[in-house]
């Protein structure tokens, strides 16, 4: 079974793939498979999101997809970043740096601790139109001071209460124990697995 991962982050992909690296499927990029499609986000929700992005790179691609549309809820700034998580910042084309610059600057009036939680939905299509998607949930905190080299976006400044650690000094056994895309994913694995034994059957 061919899989393609619709994006192109590349620790993103890099974590999905230390996820699925024990299933019998083989995992493509869009630029392995020689796509490059601007997919247009506009949904109101993450799963509205990653249902867009996966049915286009579905029909694109012939293939079994995977998506995801992720995000980071700060409790102080109602949400936000939110679904916007990946353009949070003034100016047009930000860095991750611009982003969690941006997002401490906000932060600098409210009282701490800085609650929040990392959100994902990823959607699994197929070019026929099905469709199935999975949650996962990370609670943890903001802090004011990067810690870790490890992960991207704004995993050096998220801690995870229980390990004492921020998603950026976890390694990655350990964040794809516990990170929201982690879960998300293995909730959507047996779904996976299941459909692997489908297509051996033919």
């Amino acid at each position: 079974m061919k899989l393609l991962l619709a994006t192109n982050n590349i620790g993103k992909q890099k974590e999905i793939r230390a996820l699925l690296e024990n299933l019998d499927i083989t995992l493509l990029s869009p630029l392995e498979m020689g796509l490059n499609l601007k997919v247009v986000e506009d949904g109101e929700t993450y799963q509205a999101n990653a249902t867009i992005k996966a049915r286009a790179f579905a029909q694109a691609s012939g293939i079994w997809v995977l998506a995801d549309d992720s995000g980071l809820e700060v409790d102080a700034l109602d949400g936000a970043p939110g679904l916007r998580s990946a353009r949070y910042a003034p100016n047009p084309h930000p860095t991750d740096a611009d982003r969690r610059k941006f997002l401490l600057h906000n932060l600098k009036l409210h009282k701490r601790p800085w609650q929040a939680q990392f959100r994902c939905v990823v959607a699994l299509a197929h070019p026929s139109g099905e469709i199935h998607h999975a949650e996962g949930i990370c609670p943890g905190e903001i802090i004011p001071k990067e810690r870790g080299t490890q992960g991207f976006g704004y995993d050096p400044i998220f801690l995870i209460p229980q390990k004492k650690l921020t998603m950026a000094e976890l390694s990655m056994p350990e964040k794809n124990q516990l990170s929201h895309r982690a879960l998300a994913i293995s909730a959507i694995r047996p779904l996976l697995i299941k459909k692997i034994l489908a297509t051996r059957q033919f």
